[in-house]
């Protein structure tokens, strides 16, 4: 009886198993395919596309992502982005890391609090609710059109979320390094650069992942601070690029433009999801 049993457990175990990956399976097919179609889409004519929207190429047109880099001005768009993003995330990390070692490892303990509940109460504010205020508070610092200026108001809001992040993983570091370190005569920035830093390296390594897909895919607030089209970002960019060329009808080009910009995401994804997996299991989002 026992027997039979732990046999029909386990075949209950292999179906359950099997049907998860049907499903799984199923979800990555969803994710994949529009991609996969979207690359095939761009190496294709104009009268392909309209023609057999669902074949693959006679021919790959390596000339429509040339159109998207120079008549599209895809590359002015994708330096500006960089620009952005590598600016971004570096003003977070100076402000973020500190902020959280702070709040986690100072004897501050009413003030670190009320800090912490101002952060998590930022959290369910959204950036639509903001874009107002924003926009008058730029006007008058006479940083509307300026990327620094997007830059300075992209990290402010990823500020709470990323300091909340990286605070509940500074909480899991055992305090008998900064004991042991203090001994030695070491400052309080010592010891944040020398021991909780690296201690926290994969913390954040997740933070500046996080804040490269949202900084990099970031098309509200670059749309209210930013106006010239030479300042322009790669989301922006796109959306303007697929308002002119709808009417152009030059959608090979459009295409190509859409793989240019999913490729730094793909990149940055394919080298860091390790580290993002490793910090996201140990880090703030654990329990």
């Amino acid at each position: 009886m026992n027997h039979f049993t732990a046999n029909k457990s386990k075949t209950s175990e292999r179906i359950a198993t099997i049907a998860v990956r049907i499903v799984l399976l199923a979800i990555s097919c969803t994710v994949v395919f529009p991609i996969l179609w979207n690359l095939t889409t761009s190496f294709k004519t104009n009268t392909e596309i309209m023609t057999s929207p669902w074949s693959l190429p006679n021919v790959l047109q390596f000339e429509n992502y040339i159109r998207a880099f120079t008549k599209a001005k895809m590359a002015d768009y994708f330096l500006n982005s960089v620009f952005v993003v590598v600016l971004s995330m570096v003003l977070l990390l100076i402000l973020v890391v500190p902020a959280a070692y702070s709040l986690t490892r100072l004897h501050l303990k009413r003030v670190s609090k009320i800090i912490t509940n101002i952060y998590i109460a930022c959290l369910f504010l959204q950036v639509n609710v903001l874009l107002v205020p924003i926009f008058i508070l730029m006007s008058k610092l006479n940083m509307i059109d300026n990327r620094v200026g997007l830059s300075i108001v992209m990290v402010a809001t990823n500020i709470p979320f990323n300091t909340f992040f990286l605070a509940g993983f500074m909480k899991t570091i055992s305090k008998e390094y900064e004991y042991a370190a203090m001994i030695d005569g070491c400052s309080h920035f010592s010891i944040l650069t020398q021991i909780i830093v690296p201690l926290s390296a994969p913390a954040i390594t997740t933070v500046s992942i996080l804040s490269f897909f949202s900084f990099f895919n970031e098309y509200i607030l670059t749309l209210v601070v930013i106006s010239s089209d030479s300042k322009k970002t790669l989301p922006v960019g796109l959306a303007n690029l697929y308002e002119v060329q709808r009417y152009a009808t030059d959608w090979s080009a459009l295409f190509a433009a859409l793989i240019i910009m999913l490729v730094p995401v793909l990149v940055v994804y394919a080298f860091g999801q390790n580290s993002l997996t490793k910090g996201m299991g140990v880090g703030g989002l654990k329990g």
